[in-house]
């Protein structure tokens, strides 16, 4: 019976691809470690990591690393569990949704999550933004903005194939600035004393009138949430 249904499975699948006319041909590697660790590894940490560490200390920054491990663990292994017995097809999480709960559960959760990807892009345009005039602080900031967004566009628009490219491009960037991270422990000098739990100030922005360790968390969490990014991309793995 079990190889009757995986048979059956096989043809399924091969008559999705003759009638989409695209064969899906990404690996696990390509297709959800890399994408799931640039979203890891993105804007977030690098720009709201130091804000974390100095607003809850050194103790307190671990703690809310933890805590968001945590949460992303047993998500991780929920839908594990979950994708194990159904047929994953192009959507991602919209497809595991809507396979376990219904149509009508599906698409009342994949508008949001269409939104929360849309919002996401603004999230790290601003980011990059933010490196950017760091650097070229002459820059203006909307015509940066409008670059970056006109860069992804051509890239969405002309095909998956380079958008996979250019991520291991970007890979290698990101590793060689981890390198450079861990090697100021070499290079720079101690000037602080390490200060184990923080008093959480808050920010210039809101004038350092103090924030909450929740608060705190809740600007963190989103960068632990990578775990989508491979969820999303299904529809292109060779083996979904």
């Amino acid at each position: 019976m079990s190889n009757e249904i995986t048979e059956e499975a096989t043809l399924q699948e091969q008559v999705d691809e003759q009638k989409s006319g695209v064969r899906q041909k990404y690996g696990t590697f390509g297709g959800v470690f890399v994408p799931t660790l640039l979203t890891i590894l993105g804007v977030i940490l690098f720009l709201r990591e130091g804000w974390v560490i100095g607003n809850a200390g050194l103790l307190g920054g671990w703690l809310i690393i933890t805590l968001a491990f945590v949460i992303v663990t047993f998500t991780a292994l929920s839908m594990s569990c979950i994708t194990t017995n159904i047929r994953i097809k192009a959507g991602g999480a919209y497809s595991i949704i809507s396979q376990s709960l219904g149509l009508e559960v599906g698409g009342s959760v994949g508008v949001p999550l269409y939104l929360a990807q849309t919002f996401a892009i603004t999230m790290y345009i601003f980011g990059f933004r933010e490196g950017w005039l760091y650097i070229f602080p002459a820059h203006y900031a909307i015509v940066v903005d409008f670059v970056v967004f006109g860069t992804l566009f051509v890239i969405a628009f002309m095909s998956a194939r380079l958008a996979f490219r250019i991520q291991y491009i970007i890979l290698a960037v990101i590793a060689g600035a981890l390198i450079s991270v861990g090697a100021t422990v070499f290079t720079g000098a101690m000037e602080h004393s390490i200060q184990w739990w923080g008093e959480f100030p808050g920010a210039p922005e809101n004038g350092f009138e103090g924030v909450s360790f929740w608060v705190v968390f809740a600007v963190l969490f989103p960068a632990a949430t990578g775990i989508m990014a491979g969820a999303n991309m299904s529809g292109e793995l060779k083996d979904p």
